[in-house]
């Protein structure tokens, strides 16, 4: 299942108001994010729409789309996998406190240079 994906944006303000009234029909709402940086839209069964602006300095590309996993092993084998399918690396397997507490996720570079993510938000005993 994906869980977020995230588009970057050459004006963050102009496309969060768009946002905003854009998906009001279909009860999507602002759930958090950072002025200047990202906002994110809850669009149901705790998958979120990113916005971010085109400057920031976040590891992101232009599209980045973050998988679920079920588990912390299934990110640690998906990372392994994409790089021997000829991945490159851009953030190995481990913890994202500063995400969220429970945050576990892995980065890859597929072969456009896109940024992939595999990630569960899971306390260890349950992930």
């Amino acid at each position: 299942m994906i869980d977020h994906i995230t588009v970057a944006v050459s004006d963050l303000t102009k496309s969060r108001v768009f946002y905003e009234k854009a998906f009001a029909p279909l009860g999507y709402t602002l759930s958090f994010g950072k002025e200047e940086v990202f906002w994110a839209f809850d669009i149901g069964n705790g998958c979120l729409f990113e916005i971010q602006q085109t400057d920031s300095t976040a590891p992101l590309t232009r599209i980045h789309v973050a998988f679920r996993a079920n588990n912390r092993a299934e990110v640690d084998a998906f990372y392994q996998s994409a790089l021997a399918a000829g991945a490159r690396d851009n953030g190995a397997p481990g913890p994202r406190p500063d995400y969220t507490p429970h945050y576990y996720a892995c980065f890859i570079l597929d072969p456009d240079g896109y940024n992939i993510e595999a990630m569960i938000n899971q306390p260890p005993e349950k992930a």
